[in-house]
């Protein structure tokens, strides 16, 4: 007599059998759907050929990306003085070749907790071509960590999430405020609406009104634009105004005190040249521009 009982087999329905295929099929398809990318070193990095080999293998064992991704993934971590290195490779599936200027990168413990942060400028990596992944250094320093000790595993690198940008607002000196009508600060904010996104950290002079006085100086009010998520201090500001021509009318440095732009706002300027600064006494301002001179 059998101690045990084997449970009868039950017969699948017509209906069992479909969706089990349909089951199968969606596996297959999203299998179907996934990139395998191919490995690209940059022209000056000079390898030998077993470090090649350690990166193709590496790189044969990232999982498979979606079309049109960008991805990272970490390979390595070398902690050395206050700082350490991560070696990751960079991964591109959309059908285009790919630009890195500047990304956010974060390094996560095991448990998905920020350990570091860092910005980096990506402007020597050159393109990524499509569906192509290149290997890439990252320095982070000890001002980076946000812990006191980086682990050499369980740790994963990645890019940092943006929260959406705030609205870019209007910010007045208390002085503006009390002399300008609602009308006119009205007009103001929806100037500094309406504008061009700056890129990130960007900060520019866009000249709103140029006016000769009375005595021959010129008054020009500068719309000062903040870009980065931090609040600036201007304490000299060297200004240069050309006409439609293109000739120099005046240029000139500023001196202020206490003056601060808030973070990812717009604040006008009245800047007052005597009339020694001015070089064109009957310049073509029915088009002109204002900016600092650049440094050499």
């Amino acid at each position: 007599m059998a101690l045990f009982k084997r449970k009868a087999k039950k017969e699948k329905t017509p209906e069992q059998d479909q969706q089990q295929e349909l089951q199968q099929n969606e596996i297959n398809a999203d299998q179907d759907d996934l990139v395998k990318t191919t490995l690209s070193f940059h022209p000056d990095w000079e390898l030998t050929s077993q470090e090649k080999y350690v990166y193709q293998f590496k790189h044969q064992q990232l999982p498979l990306l979606k079309p049109n991704q960008i991805a990272i993934n970490g390979i390595k971590l070398i902690n050395f003085d206050e700082g350490f290195v991560v070696v990751a490779i960079l991964r591109n599936t959309l059908p285009k070749a790919i630009r890195f200027e500047a990304v956010d990168l974060l390094l996560l413990d095991e448990n998905g907790q920020a350990i570091a942060k860092k910005q980096f400028e990506l402007d020597g990596m050159d393109e990524l071509p499509p569906m192509t992944s290149r290997p890439w250094r990252f320095l982070f320093s000890s001002e980076d960590k946000l812990v006191d000790k980086i682990p050499e595993e369980g740790w994963k690198i990645a890019f940092e999430l943006k929260k959406s940008a705030a609205v870019h607002q209007l910010d007045l000196e208390e002085s503006w405020e009390n002399q300008i009508s609602p009308s006119q600060k009205e007009h103001l904010e929806k100037m500094v609406s309406s504008l061009p996104a700056l890129s990130p950290g960007e900060v520019n002079f866009m000249g709103i009104e140029a006016k000769h006085g009375s005595e021959g100086n010129l008054a020009v009010t500068v719309l000062i634009r903040n870009g980065s998520e931090k609040n600036i201090q201007l304490e000299q500001i060297p200004l240069i105004v050309e006409d439609a021509a293109g000739d120099i009318i005046c240029q000139g440095g500023f001196k202020l005190e206490k003056f601060e732009v808030k973070a990812n706002t717009s604040k006008p300027w009245t800047f007052i040249f005597p009339k020694e600064l001015v070089q064109k006494q009957q310049p073509d301002l029915s088009k002109w521009k204002v900016y600092p001179p650049q440094k050499k």
